[in-house]
């Protein structure tokens, strides 16, 4: 039986820890409300609520968690009773959060210092993936240490591409978001045009699904529009935050980003107007608007 950690049970932290208490090791659960984790605690025998991360540390060998943004990563792994502060030498940790390359450089830097084993691991798969546990990993760091704990992220995940040194999984999920982030705004440029000159929706769908054009994103957000569903598998303001963290890493590496930067405006326009916590393809909303027209079921 491994002795486990998980951090950050949120919208995806939460179904992913529950299936490491599924898999009967002993998992170590912390949140940010203690509430959260001693209620998933009591689901099973096999896991036990502690108060900071230093304690989660302390009683696992593999620690994973999954925050929000940069500076939740790095107050988890590096700040005051953080991970860095009770893990054993002999042990991993893997932050499967999206936050900046940089950031999650410094953390590891940190940990290296202290002979301690840090890896970027960035998921997609967003909430029914989080669940169903077939989520897809994007590692970096050191190779010895994610072979290490890929057992352990098998219980949550299906696919798994390492892609280098440290902050390099992250470079890869930035730029799967980026991707994801601007076939959306052509999916809602695309159908409020369509059905603002008169064609159906569900036509213009079907046509799209059969077409060059057909991209997996779309035919799985777009009957969620049609249905006018916004509940949120991969939240708006998120997305915006994957897609500045893209920018700023073109601006780094000296890579003209436009159409990403437009997109960014549109997901900002998006927040500004109310959905950041609704899911990301209420985009569409900004365009429709703007248009005087909504993209649903006929």
């Amino acid at each position: 039986m491994a002795k486990l950690g998980f951090l950050g049970l949120g919208i995806m932290g939460l179904p992913m820890a529950r299936n490491l208490m599924k898999s009967g090791n002993q998992v170590a659960l912390w949140s940010h409300s203690r509430q959260k984790s001693e209620r998933l605690a009591a689901e099973g025998n096999n896991a036990t609520a502690y108060g900071s991360p230093k304690e989660v540390a302390a009683n696992a060998d593999f620690i994973f968690y999954c925050v929000g943004d940069s500076a939740m990563s790095r107050h988890v792994a590096i700040g005051r009773d953080g991970l860095i502060e009770g893990a054993k030498p002999d042990s991993v940790v893997a932050d499967f959060s999206t936050i900046a390359p940089s950031v999650s450089r410094e953390i590891h830097t940190a940990f290296q210092a202290k002979g301690l084993r840090f890896l970027d691991a960035p998921c997609t798969g967003s909430t029914p993936g989080a669940t169903g546990g077939t989520l897809t990993f994007m590692i970096g760091g050191d190779q010895s240490a994610y072979e290490k704990a890929k057992p352990h992220m098998e219980i949550m995940g299906k696919l798994f591409y390492y892609c280098g040194g440290p902050g390099m999984g992250l470079h890869a999920k930035l730029t799967q978001n980026l991707v994801l982030a601007n076939l959306m705004m052509a999916f809602n440029e695309g159908m409020v045009l369509a059905t603002k000159a008169g064609v159906q929706p569900e036509l213009m769908l079907e046509i799209l699904n059969n077409s060059a054009a057909k991209s997996g994103l779309i035919s799985y957000k777009a009957p969620y529009i049609l249905d006018r569903n916004f509940e949120t598998n991969f939240s708006t303001k998120w997305m915006h935050k994957d897609v500045g963290m893209a920018l700023d890493t073109g601006k780094q590496l000296g890579v003209p980003l436009p159409i990403t930067g437009v997109t960014q405006q549109m997901f900002q326009a998006a927040v500004a107007k109310g959905f950041a916590d609704d899911d990301f393809c209420s985009t569409i909303k900004v365009l429709e608007d703007f248009a005087g027209v909504e993209v649903k079921k006929s």
